[in-house]
């Protein structure tokens, strides 16, 4: 079995090692899996791309940056059976990629997510994330940072919306369980081992700005959603 794992990278030259590292320790040494790393440069102004084949991953170029145009064409040139869309400021540990592996090896389900852990949160970003964990957990919605799917299940329903610049996760996540629903196969939200991922836009945000965007999220949506200018906190390039 082969899995690919495709890494939108935007800007990304410190956090990538780390991310690339993670998956090479966790799931590229397992006789049973074999894993193919593909890093999509989105555009970057660093070394993004340099430190992407330092580490030994193959380069892809996406120039318009968009989180969903950038997965999609990781997925278009990847060989694998089954695609990890992980994120470049995320790492896998032990326990999760167990998980990963046992729900490939299944052939139970369609694809996963899983909850997500953040280091040095306040109490109101960890409640915040508590509660998405929750919401992921109920409703069967992978997060961005971590959603595992079959390639012909990703292929078959269109890959990610391009017309969307954020929430293409939760939108690809309704359509795969529609597909595995049709043929008897699950998606499942894994919980026991949380991905960690980066709290680094509590860092580089004020909590006024953050309530900003998702007031905007809530009182329009659709509009917001469709618009790269509306979501500063995906794409004003703050690293």
């Amino acid at each position: 079995m082969k899995l690919s794992v495709v890494i939108p990278a935007w800007n990304e030259e410190r956090l990538l090692p780390v991310c690339v590292a993670s998956v090479r320790e966790t799931l590229a040494n397992h006789p049973r899996v074999d894993v193919e790393v593909i890093v999509v440069d989105n555009n970057s102004t660093d070394r993004t791309a340099a430190v992407a084949q330092a580490a030994g991953a193959r380069v892809v170029y996406e120039g318009r940056n968009q989180i969903a145009r950038a997965r999609n064409a990781g997925a278009g040139v990847a060989t694998g059976d089954w695609l990890l869309f992980l994120d470049a400021d995320s790492r896998l540990n032990p326990g999760l990629a167990g998980q990963l592996r046992r729900i490939i090896a299944g052939g139970r389900h369609v694809g996963c997510g899983c909850t997500m852990q953040m280091a040095g949160l306040p109490w109101w970003a960890l409640a915040m994330m508590r509660t998405w964990n929750g919401v992921s957990r109920l409703c069967h919605w992978a997060a961005g940072s971590f959603l595992l799917c079959r390639t012909a299940a990703f292929r078959d329903v269109g890959g990610f919306d391009e017309r969307l610049y954020a929430a293409e996760e939760i939108d690809l996540s309704r359509r795969l369980k529609r597909w595995g629903r049709a043929r008897g196969e699950g998606f499942r939200i894994l919980h026991r081992y949380p991905l960690q991922t980066s709290a680094r836009k509590l860092q580089l945000y004020s909590g006024r700005e953050i309530v900003a965007q998702v007031g905007r999220l809530v009182s329009h949506p659709w509009r917001s959603l469709r618009s790269r200018d509306a979501l500063a906190l995906w794409y004003d390039g703050r690293r």
